[in-house]
């Protein structure tokens, strides 16, 4: 499943993986033909979202969770649970660094959150990609790549590394700690493990 968020659009997102439901996360609306997809459903409280094209999407049978302008959830949260309703097993969700920076922060922690640990969660931001890793990501990418471990939400423990440059054994990265950033890609398949704990992992 694809959720396309709003604010700025995203920029060289690349090959998108195959999909069998398309989420628009509010103006997510605007930028999901851009990227040749077909919103299946909108959710958001329609604040950025043209009145034309909103009305399209309701004849063509797009499905419209509508929500007030006051809530307490991001329209991320929204889209996160309204595909966990759906059945989602995993989710890329397709965003952008560009614009407020606070916007950006916010939608990679909140795929990070625990309470998406059921979902198998990874991002395109912009030409970078993210994964959320709550136990093991294997990576096929060329030698030489840049990847970073972030831990987010909490301290992660047990972290074992194989095919990074600098390998990690049994190692423990707390958040705002530097140990996992700026690795790279040694050999021809990598992995990551993790036995507790949330880490990031960006291939910036």
């Amino acid at each position: 499943m694809l959720v396309v968020t709003g604010g700025p659009p995203p920029t060289n997102p690349g090959p998108l993986p195959r999909h069998d439901l398309v989420i628009a996360a509010d103006s997510g609306a605007e930028h999901a033909p851009a990227l040749g997809l077909t919103v299946d459903v909108l959710v958001g409280d329609m604040d950025s979202v043209d009145p034309t094209l909103l009305a399209d999407l309701e004849t063509a049978g797009c499905r419209i969770e509508r929500h007030p302008v006051d809530k307490d959830e991001t329209d991320l949260e929204l889209a996160l649970g309204a595909a966990i309703r759906l059945g989602a097993a995993s989710v890329t969700v397709i965003t952008s660094a560009g614009g407020r920076p606070d916007h950006a922060m916010i939608n990679a922690l909140t795929a990070s959150a625990d309470r998406w640990a059921d979902l198998l969660i990874d991002l395109r931001i912009d030409s970078s990609r993210a994964w959320v890793v709550h136990d093991r990501l294997d990576l096929d990418l060329p030698v030489g790549t840049t990847v970073s471990l972030l831990a987010v939400g909490g301290p992660a423990s047990g972290i074992t590394t194989t095919g990074l440059r600098w390998q990690l054994v049994d190692a423990d990265l707390t958040p705002g700690v530097g140990l996992g950033m700026s690795n790279e890609v040694g050999g021809s398949q990598a992995s990551i493990r993790v036995v507790s704990g949330t880490l990031l992992v960006i291939v910036p």
